[in-house]
């Protein structure tokens, strides 16, 4: 497997003399295989010079894997030469919407007020598909898809072909930044599940744009510290990792100052990870090794595609219950325009009252409400007998940031927990990942904490 950055810049396309060594455009990695196989994951401005290159070798087919739709990260494809070729074949994936289509989102920045060709007037055949979170085949390379935590619905992708295993996860916000005094583990679930879709990767690409003092000023905005990178490719025994996503401010030689402080953080720990930057042009081989990966079972190919089945023939319910009158103003404002059915409910009583007769997809509620608390809210719902209301996802708005509480609402079943402030973007895409996961039955039963 031969991975090659063609864009490592995040945010905005930033060329200049002071960008040189690392590279200007936005997020482009280009992936082949030994069997021929060519995935080209997210289409940033970095995808006009992949597409040049991939026509000098007369190579007009291949998959797209969209990490997710913010500009940065589909601003190339108009741009990316293969799709006007008549030879070309092109099989698109990205996350799903709730309303819209990738097609659709795609085909919306192309429209003739913004670009003078259309979607239809591409040359190539292309092939779009809506993602959730599921496993998948692309030739011989199985694609594991992972919601990440970002202000839109975003997946990261883990490739696995024979022994070479490559993770791409950009636009990446952890969960918490508390970790388990015991295990020295995270104590966000979320963060945990993060560590198992990275885990023993021979090649982790991960969102690194801010410094840990930086992101206290960014916090919610969807990136990772690449401090945080560091010990995350740690704690899950990641064999290398580059820094990706970079600031469109950070010049090379800042980079390159950061670059060394992450290895001598690495060296500190007594850790064996070798610490890159990303940069334009570069490549990485992975020895493929003699064993192929195992495909996936007959029947589940494609599990990740979102079947029609999915989509709702009616408004999906979300039930808020919130005492802060900012939240509830904020909130419907965030969700009703996203198609979602408001369910409100005055206290913790009527939120538990409300979920057994409403039967909402999701329960968004602060932690302190009047009557019964969020956890209390949690653990009659988990206690009652209908299956149902025992896996509905119950998502908590807190100001709380002790580890310990984060530690006693996951016990009480809490699915998952949102610390304000926030903006309208970021819970939009927390509500949308957790409804997602559970149209797929994919909502676990509370278990104990694993702290």
């Amino acid at each position: 497997m031969r991975v090659r950055f063609w864009g490592t810049r995040g945010s905005l396309a930033k060329p200049g003399r002071d960008t040189l060594q690392y590279g200007g455009n936005t997020a482009c990695t280009e992936i082949r295989t030994d069997d021929g196989s060519l995935i080209v994951l997210d289409c940033g401005t970095g995808a006009n010079d992949l597409g040049r290159q991939l026509l000098l070798e007369k190579l007009y087919r291949g998959h797209l894997l969209i990490t997710h739709t913010h500009w940065d990260h589909i601003q190339g494809f108009p741009f990316f030469g293969p799709l006007f070729h008549h030879d070309g074949a092109w099989s698109v994936y990205a996350p799903a919407g709730l309303g819209t289509t990738l097609e659709e989102t795609l085909s919306g920045q192309m429209r003739y007020e913004y670009f003078p060709v259309t979607l239809d007037q591409l040359g190539a055949q292309i092939d779009f598909h809506d993602l959730t979170e599921g496993e998948f085949n692309l030739g011989s390379v199985r694609v594991t898809a992972r919601y990440l935590n970002h202000p839109a619905p975003t997946l990261g992708y883990r490739l696995e072909v024979g022994g070479a295993t490559v993770v791409y996860a950009s636009d990446h916000e952890p969960h918490s930044q508390h970790t388990h005094a015991r295990t020295n583990l995270p104590v966000h679930r979320e963060d945990i599940r993060h560590l198992e879709f990275l885990a023993d990767a021979d090649l982790v690409i991960h969102d690194a744009q801010y410094t840990a003092e930086e992101y206290l000023d960014k916090v919610g905005w969807g990136h990772t510290a690449m401090e945080v990178a560091v010990e995350f490719a740690l704690a899950a025994n990641v064999h290398r990792l580059a820094l990706f996503h970079h600031d469109p401010f950070r010049d090379d030689d800042t980079l390159n100052g950061l670059v060394e402080m992450c290895r001598e953080m690495v060296a500190a720990r007594g850790g064996n990870l070798d610490v890159c930057g990303a940069a334009e042009g570069v490549s990485v081989d992975l020895p493929e090794g003699s064993a192929p990966r195992p495909r996936l079972e007959a029947g589940t190919d494609l599990q990740a595609l979102v079947p029609t089945g999915l989509r709702p023939k009616v408004k999906t319910k979300v039930l808020i219950a919130v005492k802060d009158p900012a939240l509830k103003r904020m909130l419907p404002f965030a969700l009703r325009p996203e198609g979602f059915d408001i369910v409100n409910a005055a206290d913790g009583k009527a939120a538990v009252e409300k979920t057994r007769k409403e039967r909402p997809s999701l329960v968004l509620m602060e932690w302190d409400m009047p009557g019964l608390n969020g956890l209390e809210v949690c653990r009659a719902l988990r206690d009652d007998e209908d299956d149902e209301l025992i896996r509905v996802p119950v998502v908590l708005i807190t100001e709380r940031a002790e580890a310990g509480e984060i530690s006693a609402a996951f016990e009480a079943g809490v699915t998952d927990y949102v610390s304000a402030p926030f903006t309208p973007q970021y819970i939009r895409s927390r509500v949308y990942a957790w409804i997602r996961r559970a149209w797929q039955g994919q909502t676990p039963k509370p278990t104990t904490d694993p702290g």
